[in-house]
């Protein structure tokens, strides 16, 4: 990563343009082309410096819904049931983790019901029992990381 891959990465940190050409303008911002702009991003979404480049969406204000939840897979059965869980479209993202509930991931949803269908189709698929953790209260903290 360079300068201005650096550059780049604070840019997009809560500052990225809603306008008709966002690349554009923000590619001005920083001195260079537009085509430079998406050629970089892209570059560093395929070799995962950035793995994800997106607007982040409140579900919940849509008619959704998303929920915390994790599995307690046994270790002989983890990439089996990793690769199930990914497989599903309602999962954002999975993580893992040294704990007896060793599978985390996020389930979001069109509706509220979707969860529910979405847990019950990954306990049949897994045989393993689903623990959902929804979200009680909201809280907002802006974290930008200099890169």
């Amino acid at each position: 990563m360079d300068d201005l891959d650096r550059s780049i990465i604070n840019a997009l940190q809560g500052g990225f343009p809603i306008c008709d050409e966002p690349y554009r303008e923000t590619a001005e911002r920083l001195g260079i082309s537009e085509a430079g702009l998406i050629e970089r991003i892209e570059r560093m979404l395929a070799d995962r410096t950035l793995t994800r480049f997106g607007p982040m969406f409140q579900v919940e204000r849509m008619g959704g819904a998303f929920v915390l939840a994790a599995l307690a897979v046994p270790e002989a059965d983890y990439e089996r049931v990793a690769e199930l869980v990914n497989s599903l479209p309602e999962v954002a993202h999975n993580y893992r983790r040294e704990h007896a509930l060793n599978m985390w991931f996020v389930l979001a949803t069109e509706t509220p019901a979707g969860i529910d269908a979405a847990i019950e189709r990954i306990e049949r698929a897994t045989g393993l029992k689903v623990y959902a953790f929804p979200k009680l209260k909201e809280y907002f903290v802006e974290m930008k990381l200099a890169a």
